[in-house]
């Protein structure tokens, strides 16, 4: 009998498809007692968005959450993190010294396999990230991204003839993704995993590419999928009959929608199928007792917000209707009928009240976390009505920048510069009057080499340079670490694992370590006698007057870092500024040449549009 293995992705890729990350330490450890007893092969606990979320939203320590689920499961499965390789988990390429003490302290705190993909399928980025893995004794599984080629209609052919501008020919071919996995099995994946972040992979598609992958590569093979656009328990369905190793999966009431499929439905499948599931389902339902009533504690950041019928394999009996169902799905994957195994896992995804497929996001051909996060962004910036003008703008923009898979970071540069675009058009202004510092790094070529090559006009446009520059890592500056007076002189960052936190998080960890030493030094110094204060006169809110130039917030975000000061003498063009906005830092500059004059706000501060920030004279 075929055996498969189960990844369960709920504390991770779950909750962040669904909630946003909004799991705090509490909820997970209600959890934790139960997983041990499961008996998942891994566990994806880490990396993604976790990292960033539990600092930024909840207060809480990343390396304390990983560690506490290591100490309740022990070595019952395989903890599991998603890592950018050369960027780890933030937006920046890293040196080797950053990459070797990462590795080092996640496999020291826990983890087991380092899932290690590169937004650009760029196999040079992952070099390091497998080295250091397999150094310390973690397994090194290496992902695909799974992507799709540009749709152009006959309008977009017709006008790139006469422009001369030519379109790309099929890139994303079944040998092109076999070629990538072969140069990651060279460099040391211990296995592979097909990634398709944007659940656009049909049946078929992964069927052919599960059973090639099995025949060339002498390594397991995982798949990794979402059900964002419908196809998602059909592919996996589908993988399965081809012969995967491990399947991702959520459970059910973290499952479905923007999430992986529910490892209830996979355990009906694997039964029929002759699959062996070694998998303790009963322990998987007291889990899911638990996560109902969490869901319910996250709904204010419920994507969703549509509950799945209460279902227990173990103990409630299928309908006649959906039993043939599930028959006829089965049937249908080994006959590769795709439309009919589509079809009847929509009707048993439907039966269950599983999230429709949304067919915005299939159309578009964007992964669905990306879809949502551009809506929230848009909805910070009180922008909601040019929503479907920066959807149509991402293949534009994908193309432009050298048509890189749309997966985090790249997803996040891309849909944040088709909304910067589809700004500057609204406002009368060319496409690229605003890009990020990240999407000029990306056509310049810091963020490796693009599966097609950029229009070398348009890196001159955007990044001045004509010729790719890649990274260079021999630059790479650490982040300050200053003493916090305040705190009685303590380092912001006290240790190795904080210092990491600081580099792949500036901005974040900053605020998060800042305020954890200030609660320490006060709750250590609570019995010492504190000199009473007068009392501060009312603050009188000053008219800001301009008489010279003022440098506004284009946008709401946040203030990261002044590159100028008071009395400092710039250029026209000079940049002054950075702001980060969703999530991507803009350098603005000044129009004028002169002297910085005043500056109205601090770094760390929230900056509405239209705010003076600056005073040129």
């Amino acid at each position: 009998m075929a055996k498969l293995l189960i990844r369960d992705l709920t504390l991770r890729d779950g909750q962040q498809s669904l909630f946003a990350t909004r799991l705090n330490q509490r909820q997970v450890e209600r959890v934790l007692p139960y997983y041990k007893d499961a008996r998942f092969y891994a566990m994806e606990v880490w990396g993604g968005a976790v990292p960033d979320s539990v600092m930024r939203f909840l207060g809480e320590n990343p390396w304390k959450r990983l560690e506490s689920i290591k100490a309740a499961v022990g070595d019952a499965s395989k903890l599991t993190a998603l890592s950018r390789g050369r960027n780890l988990f933030g937006y920046a390429p890293y040196s080797d010294e950053i990459i070797d003490g990462f590795c080092r302290n996640a496999i020291e705190s826990g983890l087991g396999i380092m899932r290690i993909f590169d937004a650009l399928n760029d196999v040079d980025n992952v070099k390091s990230t497998i080295k250091y893995v397999k150094q310390y004794g973690g397994i090194a599984d290496c992902a695909v991204c799974y992507t799709v080629d540009p749709r152009f209609t006959a309008g977009e052919r017709i006008k790139a003839f006469f422009t001369g501008r030519k379109l790309p020919k099929k890139v994303f071919t079944d040998a092109y993704f076999l070629d990538k996995a072969r140069q990651m099995v060279a460099q040391g994946a211990d296995m592979i995993t097909i990634k398709d972040m944007s659940g656009l992979i049909p049946p078929k598609r992964v069927s052919t590419l599960v059973k090639l992958f099995k025949k060339e590569l002498p390594v397991p093979v995982d798949f990794h999928t979402h059900c964002t656009p419908g196809y998602g328990l059909a592919s996996v369905v589908a993988a399965i009959n081809a012969g995967v190793d491990i399947v991702d999966a959520n459970i059910w009431n973290f499952a479905g929608g923007p999430a992986a499929p529910a490892i209830e439905l996979v355990y009906i499948f694997c039964k029929k199928m002759g699959v062996e599931l070694d998998i303790n389902m009963e322990a998987v339902a007291n889990i899911n007792a638990e996560l109902v009533g969490i869901r319910k504690e996250l709904e204010q950041f419920d994507a969703v917000k549509q509950f799945p019928v209460p279902f227990n394999p173990l103990t409630d009996v299928l309908p006649a209707e959906i039993e043939a169902q599930f028959d006829r799905a089965v049937e249908a994957a080994r006959k590769e009928d795709e439309a009919a195994l589509v079809d009847a896992c929509h009707k048993i995804e439907a039966h269950f009240n599983f999230p429709a497929p949304n067919e915005l996001v299939k159309n578009a051909e964007i992964p669905g976390g990306m879809y949502t996060n551009m809506v929230a962004q848009l909805k910070q910036l009180g922008s909601e009505g040019i929503l479907n003008n920066a959807m149509l703008l991402i293949p534009r923009v994908r193309l432009d920048a050298g048509l890189p898979p749309l997966v985090t970071p790249t997803s996040q540069i891309v849909g944040a510069q088709a909304v910067n675009c589809a700004m500057s058009l609204k406002k009368g202004k060319p496409m690229y009057s605003n890009t990020s510092n990240q999407f000029v790094a990306l056509v310049k070529g810091e963020y490796g080499h693009t599966p097609v090559p950029v229009d070398p006009a348009f890196r001159k446009q955007i990044a001045g340079v004509s010729e790719e520059t890649p990274y260079d890592v021999s630059k790479y500056k650490m982040q300050p670490n200053p003493a916090l007076e305040e705190c009685g002189g303590v380092k912001l960052a006290e240790n190795e694992k904080e210092v990491l936190l600081l580099e792949l998080f500036p901005a974040v960890a900053k605020d998060y370590l800042t305020k954890v030493k200030v609660e320490a030094y006060k709750a250590s110094h609570a019995g010492e006698a504190v000199v009473e204060e007068k009392a501060a006169a009312p603050v009188v809110e000053e008219k800001i007057v301009i008489t010279g130039t003022a440098i506004e917030a284009p946008m709401p975000g946040k203030v990261f870092k002044f590159l100028v000061a008071p009395g400092d003498t710039v250029s026209a063009g000079q940049d002054v500024i950075v702001l980060e906005a969703m999530k991507m830092e803009n350098n603005l500059s000044t129009p004028v040449s002169g002297k910085v004059k005043r500056i109205f706000v601090n770094e760390g501060d929230a900056v509405p549009a239209g705010s003076v920030m600056m005073e040129i004279e």
